[in-house]
């Protein structure tokens, strides 16, 4: 049970009566008590009239995914074999973005009604409801009748892709290196794509001297960049991707990253493996191509959130053995800007190296540029002494990545996806991969 504002009012109309009879010399005590019990009857009459909110149907269809912060609606079909008038609460979570108002409700007996549940989502993962809360009001509206009826419903929010901007631009250079301006390439990591006349300043050593032979002019084999390569994406999510850069946190910056890679490399026809590590696998995904793989990859990042616990790199770089046994390049995305805390990853990493080409990736402060150029104030000074110091650890650390046989790459959390994509074809188009 529950009493609605109209019941306090009820009882401080009863203010006029008691100084009334006060006036009079009657006995106001008695007479209030009479008036608040009086009042009191009404409300629990009122609240029995009321239409219990356990003989209501719920059900509801929500969707199965979002994107974060993207707006999708829910919708909660009620019937009641009484007539029901009310209000309901719809028990999301607060990071579901549901708004906090409560909803009016009109039911007539054995008549559907449909409600709109707006939703924006502001964290990934599995977001639910399990139940909605129902107030059903008296005739009066001095007070009613409030019950929870069970109603599960779930929303898994994925990441929103938002360098899904950079890829137009991307696939149109990745077709220009396997289309008709096929990459000119003699050695090993190529693979053979047509014959064509020998022009003036070729190089001599693509001839194909038996299909010179038939053909009775001199023929050059043309080469473009192999597919069927075999791409590692590692995304770490220990303690250091919860550090927050911009807007987010590091892991969601290396989410985007993987996803434009994996998205232009399923395009140029490699196989792409991911893996979420720290101690213990968080997501994998392997052994899909084509158009399934980007909802596998997203599917797969939802639930994931950083651990406050260092990686494990040697179990990590096992568990790259045991996903392909030759990789032909692996993407470590994590954030080694620390020297004493990169010795275990320094340590494990040449012999990664040794076997295929690596790429670190790391997510910086965008704004370490402009904390070390504050320098008005003593705070600021300080402030700008300690990025340098970290400026100069992370330059370290990135010289030990090249000494180790990797590639290291920093940017900030808009610049990272593209400068990866960007090696990548760099890499094609060289024919290292």
């Amino acid at each position: 049970m529950f009493v609605t504002g109209r019941l306090p009012l009820l009882v401080a109309l009863g203010a006029i009566p008691v100084v009334a009879l006060s006036i009079a010399g009657a006995d106001a005590w008695v007479a209030a008590a009479g008036w608040i019990v009086g009042c009191a009857v009404l409300a629990g009459v009122d609240a029995a009239a009321a239409a219990s909110p356990h003989t209501v149907r719920v059900q509801r269809d929500v969707p199965r995914r979002a994107l974060l912060h993207s707006r999708v609606t829910a919708t909660l079909t009620l019937r009641s074999p009484r007539r029901l008038r009310g209000r309901l609460r719809d028990a999301w979570q607060p990071t579901a973005g549901a708004a906090a108002s409560r909803l009016h409700l009109q039911l007539l007996p054995d008549e559907p009604q449909t409600i709109a549940v707006p939703l924006r989502p502001r964290r990934r993962g599995e977001l639910s409801s399990e139940f909605v809360v129902i107030r059903s009001l008296g005739p009066l509206g001095l007070a009613g009748r409030q019950g929870r009826i069970a109603a599960r419903g779930a929303v898994r929010v994925l990441p929103p892709f938002l360098s899904r901007r950079h890829l137009p631009s991307r696939l149109a250079r990745l077709r220009e290196l396997d289309g008709a301006t096929s990459v000119l390439i003699r050695g090993q990591g190529t693979e053979f794509d047509s014959l064509r006349p020998y022009v003036r300043g070729d190089d001599v050593r693509s001839i194909d001297w038996r299909a010179t032979a038939r053909a009775g002019t001199t023929m050059l084999r043309t080469w473009r960049p192999e597919r069927d390569r075999h791409v590692v994406i590692v995304i770490d999510t220990g303690r250091t991707s919860a550090a927050r850069v911009g807007d987010g946190v590091r892991l969601d910056a290396e989410m985007e990253a993987a996803l434009l890679l994996a998205a232009l490399a399923v395009e140029a026809g490699d196989h792409v493996h991911l893996l979420m590590f720290d101690r213990a696998v968080r997501a994998r995904v392997s052994g899909v191509d084509g158009d399934a793989l980007l909802p596998a990859l997203v599917d797969a990042m939802a639930p994931v959130e950083p651990t406050l616990i260092d990686t494990d790199w040697d179990a990590a770089f096992a568990q790259i053995r045991g996903l392909t046994v030759r990789p032909s390049l692996v993407v470590l995305l994590t954030a080694q800007d620390e020297p004493a805390a990169a010795r275990g990853f320094l340590g494990s990493l040449p012999g990664l190296a040794g076997t295929a080409h690596v790429l670190v990736g790391t997510v910086t402060d965008a704004d370490l540029t402009a904390r070390v150029a504050a320098r008005a104030t003593v705070g600021e000074v300080y402030r700008a002494a300690a990025t340098e110091q970290t400026i100069a650890d992370a330059d370290l650390v990135a010289q030990a990545v090249t000494r180790a046989g990797a590639e290291a790459l920093a940017a900030g959390p808009d610049d990272l996806p593209p400068r990866i994509a960007d090696r990548y074809l760099a890499l094609k188009a060289a024919g290292r991969l």
